[in-house]
């Protein structure tokens, strides 16, 4: 297996402990020559959901890498450690879905290891809670710096790996059927309908469009940009990872609206 030069790294740890710096002392150790970027390291302490979007939305534009992701609340139970082959890049993390959608978008898994060799752990004595750091990051330098993938540990069936449900989304008539599948930090909600899609209903730049979730309904421009409405306006438009979102310019749509992963929402075009 060729090296990688890049290996990327996604977390749940946060940025007030010394989780991630050990984690990057670890990996240096073992593959200095390998350049680490940071995807994120706040995502919400175990929404494998939030972790497994924005994973998926970052890879895109990110080098053939060994991607590493950590957003593990099974850390220390029978939940397995996996790498898994997938369009020229190596995924490392939980087998609790967290790959899952970034697995899928880079072309769908063509070899699985479960990491069982303990050769490239960093200890024979791992930490129960920190696999992150005596695991996982060991793992993946390892198989940045040119380790083979089948070295890793025992092969496992592609088909047997845990996977996180698509999100739906259907277009009919003049609507898009959509739900929230995540929020940033700046409360934008994004949904699971791609502006392309949402375009065969109508739904375009220019359109005025009712969104209705939960028993409630506003009537809603949909943009490009958010300054196309007043501050303080809702607004609906393509996200840069080219889904529809719905967003406030200047303020914080998920709170006015009580928006959640997961809420259903109706996009239908005003005639």
């Amino acid at each position: 297996m060729a090296s990688f030069y890049c290996l990327t790294f996604l977390t749940d740890y946060g940025l007030e402990d010394g989780f991630v710096a050990a984690c990057h002392g670890v990996g240096f150790q073992i593959a200095p020559k390998t350049r680490i970027i940071d995807i994120t390291h706040l995502v919400p302490p175990g929404d494998i959901r939030r972790g497994a979007a924005v994973l998926a939305q970052a890879v895109p534009y990110l080098p053939a890498a060994v991607h590493l992701a950590v957003v593990d609340p099974g850390v220390g139970t029978s939940r397995r450690a996996v790498a898994i082959a997938a369009g020229g890049s190596v995924f490392v993390g939980p087998d609790n879905g967290l790959l899952s959608w970034a697995v899928a978008a880079a072309g769908g898994a063509t070899e699985v290891v479960s990491l069982t060799n303990r050769a490239l752990w960093l200890t024979t004595t791992v930490s129960a809670t920190f696999h992150g750091r005596d695991i996982f990051m060991p793992v993946a330098a390892h198989l940045a710096a040119g380790t083979p993938l089948a070295a890793a540990g025992d092969t496992i069936d592609v088909a047997s790996l845990v996977t996180l449900p698509n999100q739906e989304s259907h277009v009919i008539g003049g609507s898009a059927q959509a739900e929230v599948v995540t929020v940033d930090r700046f409360g934008n909600a994004q949904l699971s309908v791609t502006a392309a899609d949402a375009a065969h209903a109508g739904i375009v730049p220019g359109a005025a469009v009712i969104v209705a979730w939960s028993g409630n309904e506003r009537r809603v421009r949909f943009a490009t940009t958010f300054g196309e409405v007043p501050p303080g306006e809702l607004v609906s438009y393509p996200d840069s990872a080219g889904f529809v979102a719905i967003a406030v310019n200047g303020g914080n749509a998920a709170q006015r609206l009580e928006l959640r992963p997961g809420t259903r929402v109706t996009l239908t075009v005003m005639t």
